[in-house]
């Protein structure tokens, strides 16, 4: 009897209503260590402090790149009008039981536009249609009222909170859990 084949994302080019979801590039590092210096987004992730260009860098080559190649998940750059404007991932992707997380933040030039909430609908439906996942999750701190309103806004329904399920650069934090299951697509 052999094992079934690993089960990754290809590379893909995925298109929403004003922006592109695309593999990193390297020409994506100075806007990715751009943002991730920001007050805001330093507040919500578990980022390096000071953020730096090597940090980017790794993050494009390895970080990106390992997620894809173990089938844990797939990092994206969300581009609008040829820069990117933030990044989108999946992570902690299990094929066997078909479920996977998005995690995301948007560039300080990027912000109140509602681009987190419709790159994460695009993604989330790309998971479940293309790759037959069955369960999508976003998770945000409770205190995250933007990151909470994006997912809301993507039409994942709020599910509870898990008490101390995250961290931020404070600390523990609880987590609001947010789900879109494939029967969500069907009318």
């Amino acid at each position: 009897m052999t094992a079934p084949a690993e089960r990754r994302f290809a590379p893909a080019t995925v298109t929403g209503q004003g922006f592109v979801l695309r593999p990193l590039s390297s020409t994506d590092v100075d806007d990715i260590t751009d943002a991730c210096q920001d007050g805001s987004t330093l507040q919500w992730l578990p980022l390096p402090h000071p953020y730096e260009r090597r940090h980017a860098e790794d993050f494009v080559g390895k970080v990106a790149t390992t997620a894809r190649e173990t089938g844990r998940g797939i990092v994206f750059a969300v581009e609008v009008d040829g820069r990117l404007h933030g990044c989108i991932d999946l992570k902690a992707t299990d094929w066997v039981s078909g479920t996977t997380e998005i995690g995301y933040w948007v560039a300080p030039w990027g912000r109140g536009r509602g681009l987190a909430g419709r790159a994460a609908r695009v993604l989330a439906e790309w998971a479940l249609r293309v790759h037959g996942l069955e369960r999508v999750v976003i998770r945000a701190a409770t205190v995250n009222v933007a990151s909470q309103r994006a997912a809301e806004s993507a039409g994942f329904v709020r599910e509870g909170v898990a008490r101390n399920a995250g961290y931020v650069r404070a600390g523990r934090v609880d987590l609001v859990v947010y789900s879109l299951v494939s029967s969500d697509l069907h009318p």
